[in-house]
């Protein structure tokens, strides 16, 4: 099956990702054209003295909740869909162990998917960290299995 004709909801997303990454906890939780939301349970590993959610989990979540963005902008899931730009900023600690994140779409153009990211843990609306990125598209869509 192509690309271009899979479903495209949370459930396909996180099979595609379990198959193909099978050490993510990243969790596509919505999608659609310009928005996506991911989730993740930190691990103790995830964790820093005072039960803060360390930087790199943080990053990568944003990293995640951008590549579903992706699939959503252009409607299909393109695994080689690649990082191209990722900044971030930690605005205050992320305590506890649910971490929540919500990419919304800047601009989607032929070769590249720009957005934006809020990371939090209890209140969408007091983020722990604020992300910018670039998602490159492949110059063929991917074939799917």
């Amino acid at each position: 099956m192509e690309s271009t004709t899979s479903p495209l909801d949370p459930e396909t997303i996180n099979r595609m990702v379990l198959e193909g990454f099978p050490g993510s906890r990243n969790r596509c939780v919505e999608v659609g054209s310009d928005y996506a939301v991911a989730h993740l349970t930190a691990s103790d590993a995830d964790l820093r003295p005072g039960g803060y959610i360390s930087g790199p989990t943080q990053f990568s979540l944003a990293d995640a909740v951008l590549w579903y963005l992706v699939f959503g902008a252009i409607g299909r899931m393109e695994p080689m869909a690649l990082t191209s730009e990722l900044s971030i900023r930690f605005l205050r600690p992320a305590i506890g162990t649910e971490l929540w994140a919500r990419a919304t779409l800047d601009i989607a153009g032929r070769r590249n998917v720009v957005g934006s990211v809020r990371v939090w843990t209890v209140d969408e609306t007091k983020p722990c960290s604020v992300a910018q990125g670039t998602y490159a598209l492949p110059h063929q869509p991917t074939p799917m299995p």
